[in-house]
């Protein structure tokens, strides 16, 4: 009798797509949780609590970083191994890397699987979703094979043969947006401070994040036709386009006001290294602590605005933000039309980036104030923690490990929702809406 494929069991059959992906990352944060928990786990042997193991397992998930225990120091080398897997099938995606399995077996993608794989990986149609999940996996083990190789030699220098295993968890790592590191011991978290000046692992990991977090769609133009940024889909001309005006301007801001008084060296690699890490991958070579308020606000908007449909990344996403300006505009200029590159954005498109926008500065808001208020901690503190958990990035101000169960568990739910997707949640909640085959009188409102 053959095996059915996993998303073609008939319990299965009644969910929607984005039932389906929700489903998928509980049960793989759930198996995570509990081989955490396991003694092997732990470089002391020892159980780990139940909630410490969740909130590692629904970051590493999430590919978001934030821990509440040193990675190097607190988890054995089965541990890391684990964390890295979990790293990993967050990245590529619980159902990309489903459905790369089931190819793996030659069996054939039904209907139902490349719907699901074409909202997992925000493809605007399902036809070749197929193809695209075979190009997404070899080129993700590919790229990521190629930054160990380039930083082994650093590394292995600087911990023998030990190397080796941080050049592949640093890549892995860097090339999904999660943010873990190996660096320190017990209650230190320096991440890369120690490499601040290393011209090599500064360009690879700043490398590995860019590429991760422009997104699979993006990855497939460029592969296929090059440097003719002309035949790219609008959607990737938009998304290169942020990416290099959100390098720039913040790593122009960072070298004028935040780290002036570094080496020219140092300060060169500082800048433009903060300005890639919040979008959104949570390693840093200098302490953020030290930023100005200003410095620190700046990195909780990148935290915000995140990576680009379809990547490693969190956030509201480039796309996002780049139709809401384009809508901006428009209605300054009293256009009718959102235009952006020559193409009419959909008014469906402006209304769900309005939506996303409010619904993750409510959540961030609202979760940051609880916080505050339980932990009796500043409140742009606590902000900067929610932030970097629902935009998945990792990035704290030294928090996290300190903070109660409470606290806990409202970040794991914001790290859960920023990697599923506000809407996603939303929709799986819903389910199939009718439209009414009527509508309303057009009732008229003064905003502004």
């Amino acid at each position: 009798m053959k095996t059915k494929s996993v998303l073609k069991q008939p319990v299965l059959k009644h969910l929607s797509s984005f039932q389906i992906i929700i489903i998928g990352f509980i049960v793989v944060i759930l198996l995570g949780s509990i081989c955490l928990m396991l003694p092997i786990a732990s470089k002391d042997r020892v159980m780990t609590p139940f909630l410490d193991a969740l909130f590692t397992s629904t970051s590493a998930t999430c590919v978001t970083g934030l821990v509440v225990y040193n990675t190097s120091s607190h988890w054995s080398v089965f541990g890391q191994v684990i964390i890295l897997f979990l790293i990993q099938i967050g990245g590529m995606g619980v159902v990309t890397f489903l459905v790369a399995l089931i190819t793996l077996t030659r069996r054939k993608i039904g209907l139902m699987q490349r719907s699901t794989v074409q909202e997992a990986l925000a493809a605007q149609s399902m036809s070749g979703v197929v193809r695209l999940v075979r190009f997404i996996v070899k080129t993700t083990l590919i790229i990521e094979l190629l930054g160990a190789i380039i930083m082994a030699p650093i590394f292995c220098k600087d911990y023998g043969i030990k190397g080796l295993w941080l050049s592949l968890f640093h890549s892995v790592s860097a090339f999904c947006n999660a943010g873990f590191d190996l660096m320190g011991e017990a209650n230190s978290f320096p991440s890369l401070t120690s490499y601040s000046t290393q011209p090599l692992i500064n360009l690879v990991i700043m490398a590995l994040i860019i590429i991760g977090g422009i997104g699979f769609l993006t990855w497939e133009d460029v592969y296929h036709h090059g440097f003719h940024i002309k035949k790219y889909r609008v959607q990737s001309k938009m998304i290169l386009l942020a990416t290099l005006i959100l390098i720039l301007l913040p790593s122009l801001y960072f070298f004028f006001f935040e780290c002036q008084r570094m080496p020219m060296k140092e300060r060169i690699w500082t800048s433009l290294f903060q300005a890639i890490s919040p979008r959104t991958a949570g390693f840093n070579t200098t302490d953020v602590s030290l930023f100005s308020e200003t410095g620190i606000f700046i990195v909780i908007v990148l935290m915000m605005i995140g990576g680009s449909p379809g990547s490693t990344a969190g956030g509201i996403k480039t796309t996002t933000i780049c139709v809401l300006v384009a809508s901006s505009l428009s209605v300054f200029r009293r256009k009718k039309d959102t235009n952006v590159l020559r193409r009419r954005i959909a008014d469906e498109t402006v209304k769900n980036a309005a939506a996303i926008l409010l619904m993750y500065i409510i959540l961030s808001v609202t979760c940051a104030c609880i916080i505050s208020k339980i932990e009796n901690l500043p409140l742009l503190d606590c902000l900067y923690e929610t932030v970097s958990a629902i935009a998945t990035v990792g990035l704290t101000l030294g928090i996290t490990p300190s903070l109660g169960a409470i606290s806990h568990i409202l970040l794991m739910i914001l790290m859960f929702v920023g990697r599923i997707g506000g809407l996603t949640l939303i929709y799986a909640a819903i389910g199939i809406v009718r439209q009414p085959t009527y509508r309303y009188p057009v009732g008229k409102i003064t905003v502004g």
